[in-house]
């Protein structure tokens, strides 16, 4: 018959074991390759993000990770080759539109947020800049607005596609305005962008790191600021808010998710080293440079934000009155 004391020892030592094995049985991931799939062209926000982490998490994991830009359809395309990734190695790293927006503005959606992904963490948020022709005959918000007025219909401002957090920053400036402007959707943010530089649109809201290039050679002029707050690294340009559209707020988010299904192991390595490095003082001092601010969270903190913002851009969509399509 054991004793008790015999039977506390074996426990012990169980426990011992067990916490001997769990790590190593961690280590045995990654096996492959990791990828992280971008659903937007090259030179955004989310390409940028994903290219200053990968090599940091390759140096952590010792194991290469490669980014590739699928983009098309307003993150959709990306969106759905994560999906069919089974191979425990593949993640997303996808800004608010394509999780949040497209929920409300496409009638036929091959996924569902909440459902068809693993959230893993968020990483940044970024402001947008609302930009316009040099040529524009405007030199802030309240003259903006009161060109636009004066041009009803006639003001066009560009965006990375329907549905796009940019897309609805344009939509909540006209509807809080009280202007009318036409909205020409492209197919990724730099293009967006390049429209502006050839003069085809009067303006754009874009995220930082796709239109600082041209705002420093003077090719752009910048009126605003989708914060509430000014950014530091732009301490010039006002927030739009206090420029003439009182309370508007508008900005967009990355985040890296995985497939559904996604071992937990695997869910919290990379939250772990995602975690540590937009920690790095390198890493965050290189964000902020683009005005982007380093939001590292847990994966429950991640899904709970991923619904709330669901509920909020959903409102604004109905706000601005965009149909389905």
């Amino acid at each position: 018959m054991f004793n008790r004391q015999w039977v506390l020892k074996l426990f012990s030592a169980f426990l011992l074991l067990g916490s001997m094995v769990l790590p190593a049985n961690a280590q045995d991931w990654p096996t492959k390759p990791i990828k992280f799939i971008v659903p937007f062209e090259p030179g955004g926000g989310m390409d940028y993000i994903a290219r200053l982490l990968a090599p940091k998490l390759s140096e952590q994991l010792k194991q290469t990770v490669v980014v590739e830009n699928r983009a098309g359809a307003n993150g959709m395309v990306g969106l759905r080759a994560l999906m069919a990734s089974t191979d425990g190695h593949t993640f997303g790293v996808v800004s608010a539109g394509p999780l949040v927006v497209n929920p409300h503005v496409y009638l036929k959606l091959a996924y569902e947020t909440m459902t068809d992904f693993t959230p893993v963490t968020n990483l940044a948020n970024f402001p947008l800049l609302l930009a316009v022709q040099p040529g524009l005959p405007v030199k802030d918000v309240k003259e903006l607005i009161a060109y636009a007025k004066s041009k009803s219909g006639q003001v066009s401002y560009s965006s990375p596609g329907i549905g796009n957090t940019n897309h609805l920053a344009g939509e909540l400036f006209a509807s809080m305005a009280s202007v009318q402007m036409l909205h020409i959707p492209y197919k990724g943010s730099a293009p967006a962008v390049s429209s502006l530089l050839s003069n085809d649109v009067s303006l754009t809201f874009s995220s930082i790191p796709t239109i600082l290039p041209h705002v420093k050679s003077g090719r752009v002029k910048v009126l605003g600021v989708g914060n509430l707050q000014r950014i530091p690294f732009l301490p010039e340009i006002p927030t739009i808010a206090e420029a003439g559209v009182t309370g508007y707020e508008a900005f967009t988010w990355g985040c890296l998710i995985g497939p559904a299904g996604m071992p937990s192991n695997v869910v919290q390595i990379m939250n772990r080293h995602i975690t540590d490095i937009l920690r790095q003082k390198d890493v965050a001092e290189r964000l902020l440079s683009q005005g982007a601010v380093p939001t590292p969270s847990t994966p429950e903190e991640l899904a709970a934000y991923m619904s709330s913002e669901i509920k909020k851009w959903g409102g604004i969509v109905k706000m601005a009155n965009i149909k389905p399509e």
